[in-house]
């Protein structure tokens, strides 16, 4: 068993939901922030390899939607998704989760939360 680690920043308005909700339900979890620490390339591998490249890239995001489209063109498949992911900490979508059974989840759904929190007891 893993420890819950949540990798975000914390000025992220869904992280803060995802924050309040774990706190509510009294889980520990580990906080990874990406903007003082960096976005680790074993845990990006990893989650792209659980839940897949295209659902760690925020196209929704400010970041994304400022980069040069040349630059978004070019993220076409795991290995490029994650250099820009290493480099654009904030093109990550958040938050993303590393579950106590080493599972991963972006976003913040208060029933996909409980079922995890669920598998762990």
């Amino acid at each position: 068993m893993h420890p819950i680690t949540m990798h975000a920043i914390p000025n992220c308005d869904t992280v803060k939901k995802a924050r309040t909700w774990l706190d509510a339900q009294g889980i520990a979890y580990q906080f990874h922030d990406f903007k003082k620490l960096g976005a680790p390339l074993p845990v990006l591998r990893a989650a792209s390899e659980g839940i897949g490249w295209q659902a760690l890239v925020n196209k929704q995001g400010l970041t994304w939607k400022k980069l040069d489209a040349s630059v978004q063109a070019s993220v076409v498949d795991v290995a490029s998704a994650l250099d820009l992911l290493q480099a654009n900490t904030s093109a990550i979508k958040r938050p993303l989760m590393r579950w106590a059974d080493g599972s991963f989840t972006v976003g913040f759904d208060a029933g996909v939360f409980a079922e995890k929190i669920q598998m762990r007891k």
